[in-house]
């Protein structure tokens, strides 16, 4: 499902709230259920004789909550996790038998060394590490044993943890997404599904995310990751004016080669000329990358195809954090908003697409929509718009200013409270203003309440024609729907006996009554969320500005290393 295929707003639609609790304070309580991981049966391993040199140079580890030998030493995140593990067994290794290492701990390890294809950062794993650890074992007195299996035991659970929750709280952004409510009890977890497990690769693979989008965006990462190994190659060379088809540019063969290698055209000969086959393949590149797709090479194709491999990646892997942080089910398909992407997907069962339309999102600075996840509850037809106090000072008191009352009576907006000078009770807020139903309304003729704190929903709009331009942040925070009533006959298809079709909401909406409320049988789940890198249905990867810089925040979070801040 391309859910993640992530708002501070304005015009009635604003703020945001942020948890920088360290993750050593949150304790992972939730047992993991059948619904999300298989009980695995359990592989009785040779017994293991725990010298007092192996459990107490693990106590001394859990004590101090770092591992100096590690990458990434400190694991003070997960130490009472470490240590509720080990006194469950005694203080008994977890990944060594009395002939070496266990099947389990082999598997994990091997996990661990392509955590890059899960896009996670091999260094919180000590990954390149395990091949030189695993020979020492044979010559190990008991401390240095108890180094290794501690070693192991932190790289596992911050391994497990990352790819079932994520590196970062969300709420570190201020997204208003819980991730936490997925947490495992860690030790318990270990315990009784990994270090006896009969198949641990399907362990791991059962606390990743179980949806279709996360999976093909897993298998294009690969993809990727080789075509890092083969280099950008030579550089397309920048253009002064748009170049299309017939014309003259020395960089064809640096443009093919691109092409090419990111499955744009097909293999083939060499190409010297900007010929029909060369546009149509920058025109699929243009698609797959948010760009208006006529086929020309301009300064803004360039810079795409100029981005590097590496950068593709990353993105790729903030995609996959970013899925990390979905609940792991539904009670019903959701409706979910791609902040970057500037589209809405309405989902029917079987995380099938059945409704998708282009969407205005929150500018850039300074009404950028919130990344949250909520529940749609009722539809407004013909609603009002109550002005909020932003565009009221920004916009309404300069046209009465300019104007006079004429300019409320142009604008259809009404005024109510009282005492004072009109401006002044504006200003101060004992005036409120809102503006009538109809077409000219700035919510359109249909809006779809989720109750937030936020004050943002989705609406239809007068301004259709924005939602033919390539980069559609226009809005104060709020989402503009190019398709309003069909959404509405979605969301309405199963009750009231099947009369809401789309041609039935439509003339609801044209002809009244006004602000007409119509309550959802059952709330349906709607996500607004923030991913630049989206794998489509048909295998096709998509990718997107950075319109808010998440991307960027995140990066520089992740740079830093562990413990991320939870």
């Amino acid at each position: 499902m391309p859910f993640l295929l992530m708002l501070s707003g304005a015009a009635g639609c604003s703020s945001q709230s942020q948890n920088n609790t360290p993750r050593s304070a949150q304790t992972q309580t939730s047992t993991p259920s059948a619904a999300t991981v298989k009980v695995q049966p359990q592989v009785a391993a040779a017994p293991v004789q725990v010298s007092e040199k192996f459990a107490a140079r693990v106590r001394e580890i859990g004590a101090a909550g770092r591992l100096d030998e590690m990458e990434r030493s400190n694991f003070s995140d997960y130490k009472q996790h470490f240590i509720a593990t080990y006194e469950a067994t005694g203080y008994a290794p977890l990944w060594l038998q009395a002939d070496g290492l266990s099947p389990q701990g082999e598997g994990v390890i091997r996990a661990l060394e392509q955590c890059d294809r899960k896009g996670l950062d091999p260094k919180d794993y000590d990954s390149a590490k395990w091949p030189q650890r695993v020979e020492a074992l044979k010559t190990s007195a008991d401390a240095q044993k108890a180094d290794f299996d501690a070693a192991l035991t932190v790289a596992t659970m911050r391994y497990i943890s990352d790819l079932h929750i994520g590196r970062v709280n969300p709420k570190h952004f201020k997204f208003g997404i819980d991730a936490a409510i997925k947490k495992y009890d860690l030790p318990q977890f270990l315990n009784q599904q990994v270090i006896h497990a009969a198949d641990i690769q399907e362990v791991l693979a059962e606390v990743e995310p179980a949806y279709n989008g996360y999976r093909r965006t897993e298998d294009v990462l690969v993809h990727y990751l080789e075509l890092e190994k083969l280099g950008d190659g030579a550089s397309v060379p920048a253009v002064t004016k748009g170049v299309g088809a017939g014309d003259a540019y020395v960089g064809v063969p640096a443009l093919v080669a691109r092409l090419r290698l990111l499955g744009d055209m097909p293999a083939g000969g060499a190409v010297q000329d900007y010929d029909s086959s060369v546009a149509d393949a920058v025109k699929h590149f243009q698609v797959r990358h948010g760009l208006t797709p006529d086929g020309k090479l301009g300064a803004a194709t360039v810079r795409e195809l100029n981005v590097p491999i590496a950068s593709r990646v990353r993105q790729l892997g903030f995609a996959l954090e970013r899925w990390r942080w979905m609940p792991p089910d539904f009670p019903h398909p959701p409706v979910v908003v791609n902040i970057p992407e500037f589209r809405l997907r309405a989902f029917e069962e079987g995380q099938k697409i059945a409704l998708a339309m282009n969407v205005v999102v929150g500018r850039a600075a300074p009404t950028q929509t919130p990344v949250f996840t909520d529940n749609i509850r009722f539809i407004v037809l013909r609603p009002y718009w109550n002005v909020p106090m932003s565009i009221v000072r920004s916009s309404v008191i300069p046209g009465i200013q300019r104007s006079g009352t004429s300019y409320l009576t142009r604008q259809r907006m009404e005024v109510s409270g009282g005492g004072g000078d009109l401006i002044a009770g504006l200003r101060s807020g004992r005036y409120t203003v809102r503006q009538k139903p109809g077409p000219q309304n700035s919510l359109g003729l249909i809006k779809f309440m989720f109750p937030n704190s936020y004050n943002v929903y989705l609406h239809s709009t007068p301004a259709t024609e924005l939602f033919s331009q390539s980069r559609r942040d226009f809005s104060h925070g709020c989402i503009r729907l190019e398709k309003p009533a069909e959404l509405a006959a979605f969301l309405l298809r199963n009750q009231d006996g099947g009369k809401w079709t789309t041609e039935a909401v439509q003339k609801a909406m044209d002809s009244g009554p006004d602000n007409r409320t119509i309550n959802l049988q059952a709330p349906v789940p709607v996500l607004i969320l923030y991913a630049t890198a989206v794998v489509a249905e048909d295998g096709s990867v998509h990718f997107f500005d950075d319109i808010y810089g998440h991307d960027r925040r995140l990066n520089d979070v992740l740079k830093k290393g562990t413990p991320y801040p939870w």
